[in-house]
């Protein structure tokens, strides 16, 4: 907006008129004391001042113009067609105006240098918001990162106090803060510690974490600097997060030792108590299926010794786990993997399933007549431990459904039961050594073992394998396995 101040109203018309004709915005006052008024409530792009008016005079109103700091910068054109000798122009640049125009006024002229003005004033404007976003941008960035300097020595300080080995990283992994028990383990604050030769290089798998953007867990043995001996260690980093972006890396090196010791020793235990129990528990089922033999079916003795038998089967059964168990700990769990026809072996399977468990219904659906490369053995205890599960935990129900289908050259099987189903959160742990959904069915005996075994045997046969599942109602449980004849 530009104002034009004249105390002749003829003057200001006609000023006004050629202004607003050519789209310019314009606000007028007919006195200095008026327009030193309107400059209080309004900034202008350009003011055109009148230099003889009564009372407050062209030039003094231009002089309070330029010493107040609001209106110090806008630009000012003298009007004058009485003050034109060179004494009145040059005090006329000293009070603050950028130009000095005697009348008559060349309208032509006027309109260039207010355009020129006008447009001056619309870049200066735009560089003044310019300086004022970048200023609060660096205002921004300073607290922000005062923010992240306290948040950082506030994690510093944290890790300094914590047992274990610590320490932060880049985004880009780069190691730039280790606590003091770093050192005791690697003299060099960027590089991770020595590996034992058998385990991972940790600075590979570091590399593979940050490349991925994954929390990373690794269970590696390191030695101190003054020691032969290596220690087993847990090591866990996980990226720290701002708007979905990895700002920093944060890890630590936990000593567990112990723990790997205690777990040692009582698979020793596991392993020596199962091979003591296996040979007196052997004479025990066959000196119980003899008895069962010589009774009579109408004795009454027989139900007991029917019973008696489940029980020592049940016996077998958890010894014969635990020495799986063992022999997966040790690395001695090993079998020969030839080709065998699977609709086979899953009907002897579920033939044997049927003769244990008269009272369930087995719901076949699908056929697989092709073959595979495995371990009757071991395929069939892992149909088994999936059906002996569908039971487990479908108490409700007597019907479970195994399902089978070909899929680009791999065989699909499934065991689908109607019980009380798995949590999303339960079924990341239930292949787990040890792992029993206890909250939901405290009723049910076990010790979780039997789908660790499992999923270790269908490791060993290269299978993909899994559970889907929904709290009440059931679960697949599902192994997939490569097809290498069909003769469909």
């Amino acid at each position: 907006m530009i104002l034009i101040v004249d105390d002749k109203p003829e003057n200001v018309f006609s000023l006004k008129s050629l202004l607003e004709q050519h789209s310019f915005t314009t606000d007028t006052a007919l006195s200095g004391e008026e327009a030193l008024k309107k400059t209080l409530r309004q900034a202008y792009a350009l003011i055109i001042l009148d230099v003889q008016m009564p009372g407050m005079d062209g030039f003094e109103v231009a002089e309070i113009l330029a010493g107040s700091s609001n209106t110090k910068d806008t630009p000012i054109i003298f009007l004058s067609a009485v003050n034109t000798d060179k004494k009145f122009i040059t005090r006329g640049y000293f009070s603050g105006a950028i130009d000095y125009i005697v009348k008559p006024i060349d309208p032509e002229i006027l309109l260039l240098k207010v355009k020129t003005f006008n447009k001056l004033y619309e870049q200066n404007r735009e560089l003044n918001l310019v300086q004022q976003h970048l200023k609060s941008e660096i205002e921004f960035r300073k607290i922000a990162q005062l923010k992240m300097q306290e948040k950082a020595q506030e994690l510093h300080s944290i890790l300094e106090s914590i047992p274990q080995i610590a320490f932060t990283a880049t985004t880009g992994g780069t190691i730039d803060f280790v606590n003091d028990k770093w050192y005791a383990y690697t003299p060099s604050t960027h590089y991770f510690p020595a590996s034992h030769p058998d385990d991972p290089h940790i600075m590979e798998e570091w590399k593979k974490a940050v490349l991925a953007g994954e929390p990373m867990e690794l269970e590696t043995r390191i030695k101190t600097n003054n020691q032969s001996h290596f220690r087993y260690h847990l090591l866990r980093a996980i990226p720290i997060k701002e708007e979905g972006k990895i700002v920093k890396w944060v890890g630590s090196f936990t000593d567990i030792e112990e723990q790997k010791q205690a777990i040692k020793k009582k698979d020793e235990f596991l392993t020596i108590a199962s091979h003591e129990l296996k040979t007196p528990l052997t004479s025990i089922k066959a000196y119980v299926q003899l008895l069962g033999e010589l009774i009579p079916t109408e004795n009454t003795a027989k139900p007991y010794i029917d019973r008696t038998l489940l029980q020592v089967n049940k016996l077998d059964t958890l010894i014969n786990d635990l020495l799986d168990v063992s022999k997966i700990e040790s690395d001695k769990l090993q079998f020969e993997l030839t080709p065998l026809n699977f609709d086979d072996l899953l009907n002897l399977t579920l033939d044997i399933f049927h003769k244990i468990y008269p009272s369930y219904t087995i719901i076949k659906k699908g056929n697989a007549p092709v073959s595979i490369k495995g371990n009757a053995v071991r395929l069939e205890q892992v149909i088994i431990n999936f059906l002996t599960n569908a039971i487990k935990y479908a108490p409700d129900s007597r019907e479970i459904h195994v399902l089978t289908e070909l899929q680009n050259n791999q065989l699909h099987f499934a065991v689908k039961d109607f019980g009380i189903g798995i949590s999303v959160e339960n079924q990341q742990s239930i292949f787990n050594k040890f792992f029993r959904v206890s909250e939901s069915a405290p009723h049910i005996q076990g010790l979780g073992i039997g789908l660790y075994i499992c999923s270790e045997i269908l490791k060993m046969h290269h299978a993909s394998f899994g559970v889907k599942s929904e709290p009440g109602q059931g679960s697949v449980f599902y192994f997939v396995l490569p097809v290498i004849d069909n003769h469909q």
